[in-house]
């Protein structure tokens, strides 16, 4: 991953983001992945994109031996200092020879693939490192609904609906995305748009198969008032984040 896909100016304004109360990260991802991943005592998982730890401390709290990993610099020093008994390192998910081939029991990738420039690499990095039959857990931006400067939320007054614009799918992109809108447009990573077909056949061709798949819904429920009704409905109807289990099936 180049450098531009770092957060390395934003970490402490990160950190601050997903632990606030009603973080999508705090009430929408990690119930659902507490749900939906079989955690277990004593197991090994890799916790790729781990940003300040969020997700790694709560896989450490649950008795499992966890390593984070995160190409920024800042990110790992917050983990560190939050968790100083975890274990966080700085690398790239891209390349990981610092990792044991059928090291480990499972991959975590929360809300960092659309940020990593080259998946292809990064799967077959995790197929190399799985133990057979593992799984590698993925949770993205809906990549059908959130495509960066070419999806919108928009409001239909004849209809008096709330609905989601989309101008482009199936092409790949590239985007600056600017950390503090209207502050400092230096400060910026990259994200990358992906159709659904991209990453299947990603996975496909390291050896996965996709063997779970949800769709996650906003936990923010808008104001009171004439709209409240028509927002609800875009809200429950029109998911934010997907998530998909992959297991190793071909090592």
């Amino acid at each position: 991953m180049k450098k531009d896909t770092a957060w390395n100016k934003s970490g402490v304004w990160y950190n601050d983001l997903v632990e606030q109360a009603g973080s999508y990260q705090k009430d929408v991802i990690l119930p659902n992945l507490q749900r939906l991943v079989s955690l277990k005592k004593g197991m090994k998982l890799l916790d790729l994109g781990c940003g300040t730890g969020f997700f790694s401390r709560a896989w450490r709290a649950a008795g499992v031996d966890v390593i984070g990993l995160d190409n920024s610099k800042d990110m790992v020093k917050i983990a560190r200092e939050s968790d100083p008994l975890g274990t966080y390192t700085v690398g790239n998910a891209e390349n990981l020879p610092q990792y044991k081939t059928k090291m480990f029991d499972a991959v975590t990738i929360v809300m960092a693939i659309q940020n990593m420039e080259h998946p292809a690499k990064v799967f077959k990095e995790c197929a190399r490192v799985l133990k057979p039959q593992g799984s590698v857990y993925l949770v993205m931006n809906h990549p059908c609904f959130r495509v960066p400067k070419n999806s919108s939320w928009e409001w239909n007054s004849e209809k008096s609906i709330q609905f989601r614009r989309v101008d482009t799918y199936l092409s790949e992109s590239k985007n600056k995305i600017q950390m503090h809108p209207g502050q400092d447009p230096t400060d910026y990573t990259v994200s990358f748009h992906r159709p659904l077909q991209t990453y299947s056949k990603i996975l496909n061709n390291n050896g996965f198969a996709i063997t779970r798949f949800e769709e996650w819904i906003s936990n923010r429920i808008g104001p009171k008032g004439k709209t409240f009704a028509a927002l609800e409905q875009s809200r429950k109807e029109i998911p934010l984040f997907l998530f998909m289990e992959a297991r190793l099936i071909v090592h």
